[in-house]
């Protein structure tokens, strides 16, 4: 899609990002009952959550959704709610629960970082500095990266994911409050090699990237969750938006600017003209393909992130378009009453298999929590100057 297609299309009005907050604080509200001391399941099915332990990588995303409904109205209901899934994850880094991987940003950035931010809660920096910790435990200095998933020991699983981009403020966050530069060190040698290998040529994105593990040279980029090695999977794309974005927050390198412009450049020029991307972007125009709403939300997210940062021009060129995401996602994909849903925004994919990549088919046309998340925190960062819990 060219800019001329995509300046044609509406933004959304400050009136319909209040509703729409509106909307998703009653609706997670009417969740408090089930999901309060337990958490939702990855996706939806059939449109509701169940409720799961807190063993999954995406259990932040519910409680940082809990946070935000706690700042839009500041009833302590969602307070209370979100400093006992706090103790929980608290729990979880203490005793090792599901902690060996490198998602622990997701998990702890949105819970713990955000409740200290938010309260000053002591118990939330602990669990979000240990679990910095633990996320530090992962850099192999052979490479310069931090290993997505698995056992470090095995050889097997010498990589990284896209996906990490989004988990690295955490360790930014760490050196912040700490003054341990070891942490943000940790983080940006991850970030330089993450950008060297997983970009291509045309700016679209790797899933994933392996290294030799005796040497610490790149090897190849495959696939884990998109279409094949060569396509480009919309979701990681939108990592790569928002992941760029994040850590030119901290890092402020202008190298990342024109990145960041070709990576997002990448991401709208291949959208269908209702502007929610199919799970991959090798499905064109007319496809039928399930969408991904998930990634558009993320990708809006980081353009308004990135826009604070910009010339004049450019951040109202990122925030129009994003305000276009934002209004077809409104439009198209938000649940609209408890009975619909008891997330936030339908239209999602978790994971779909194909011949070329090794996932398996779940959370296929569903609701899913990040999704929810960033789709309610991009109402949130239009409705006021927001401090990112990232």
């Amino acid at each position: 899609m060219n800019d001329q297609i995509l300046s044609a299309k509406p933004e959304i009005t400050g009136e319909e990002v209040k509703q729409a907050l509106d909307t998703c604080v009653l609706l997670t509200e009417s969740c408090l009952p089930a999901f309060s001391s337990q958490f939702k399941h990855i996706f939806s099915q059939d449109g509701f959550y169940q409720t799961a332990p807190n063993e999954q990588w995406t259990n932040g995303f519910w409680t940082g959704q809990l946070w935000l409904a706690y700042e839009a109205t500041q009833k302590d209901c969602f307070r209370q709610a979100a400093l006992s899934q706090v103790q929980s994850f608290l729990e979880r880094i203490e005793t090792g629960n599901h902690t060996d991987t490198h998602d622990l940003g997701f998990l702890y950035s949105l819970s713990c970082v955000a409740g200290y931010k938010l309260t000053g809660d002591e118990t939330a920096k602990k669990a979000a500095l240990m679990a910095a910790d633990k996320l530090k435990t992962r850099f192999h200095e052979k490479g310069q990266f931090i290993q997505a998933w698995g056992s470090l020991d095995n050889k097997e699983n010498y990589r990284l994911i896209i996906d990490c981009l989004l988990n690295l403020p955490l360790l930014y966050w760490a050196t912040e409050v700490t003054g341990d530069e070891s942490y943000g060190q940790k983080a940006k040698a991850h970030l330089e090699t993450a950008l060297k290998v997983i970009i291509r040529p045309d700016y679209s994105t790797y899933h994933t990237y392996y290294f030799d593990p005796e040497t610490g040279a790149p090897l190849r980029g495959v696939t884990h969750q998109g279409y094949s090695a060569d396509s480009a999977w919309s979701r990681g794309q939108a990592w790569g938006v928002y992941g760029i974005a994040l850590s030119y927050r901290y890092t402020k390198n202008p190298e990342y600017l024109e990145l960041f412009d070709r990576v997002t450049g990448y991401f709208l020029e291949h959208l269908p003209s209702n502007l929610i991307p199919y799970w991959d972007f090798i499905f064109e125009e007319g496809s039928d393909e399930p969408w991904d709403s998930s990634a558009s939300a993320a990708a809006v997210c980081g353009m308004l992130e990135m826009a604070k940062y910009l010339s004049k021009e450019k951040a109202d060129y990122y925030t129009a378009a994003a305000k276009r995401l934002l209004k077809a996602l409104k439009d198209l994909c938000a649940v609209k009453s408890e009975k619909e849903s008891n997330g936030l925004l339908l239209h999602g994919v978790y994971g779909k298999k194909t011949p070329f990549n090794d996932c398996i088919d779940h959370g296929i046309d569903e609701c899913n929590l990040w999704g929810d998340y960033y789709y309610m925190e991009a109402l949130t960062r239009l409705s006021k100057d927001w401090n990112p819990y990232w």
